[in-house]
């Protein structure tokens, strides 16, 4: 294992192919493979990082994979992996909320804002979602309109609908049973 580049491999999912990576410091990427193709997530990670992207084998990336197919079994909830994320002040501070978000609830852009103390900051809160390389372990996929209408997701709505039909699918009772207002006073 290398100790200045990200080490890359494709894993797949029912929800197609994944550029799965970490870095020396956690798991950095975790981009649906068709969001513009290879190239354009090689770029955009090895400039955010400032390291090389390099395929191989790393133990993150495999346990990535192992959780990631839990996670699409319905066994898995929350993920337990090292994490490199780099990023403005304010996008870690809206992924930060993100991972608070509980599986099976959802968040709306407005309200994720105001949680930050941004009122009206919905479409920074869109934009630092869509500048989120760590697609389905930092659950962005989460964040909907107020209304409860899907909107902006990278990986496709088709995608985002799915994670979240998954996720109500094998929420249990209790989280099914969370109100309007109870989805959106979850503790950070």
């Amino acid at each position: 294992m290398a100790h200045n580049r990200i080490t890359y491999n494709v894993i797949q999912s029912p929800i197609g192919e994944l550029v799965a990576g970490a870095s020396p410091a956690g798991c950095c990427v975790c981009e649906f493979h068709d969001r513009g193709g290879f190239e354009r997530i090689r770029l955009r990670v090895e400039r955010r990082h400032g390291m090389e992207m390099a395929k191989g084998n790393h133990p993150l990336i495999e346990s990535m994979e192992h959780q990631l197919a839990e996670y699409f079994g319905g066994r898995r909830t929350t993920f337990e992996l090292s994490l490199d994320l780099k990023g403005s002040s304010f996008e870690l501070s809206v992924w930060t909320k993100l991972l608070a978000i509980p599986y099976g609830a959802t968040c709306a852009y407005g309200e994720l804002a105001k949680l930050l103390g941004k009122p009206g900051a919905a479409r920074a809160v869109g934009k630092a979602n869509g500048s989120n390389f760590l697609a389905i372990i930092v659950p962005c996929h989460r964040v909907i309109q107020e209304d409860g209408s899907l909107r902006g997701y990278g990986g496709g709505l088709w995608r985002k609908k799915f994670l979240l039909d998954l996720e109500d699918a094998h929420a249990g009772a209790t989280a099914k049973k969370v109100t309007r207002q109870e989805r959106f006073s979850f503790a950070v």
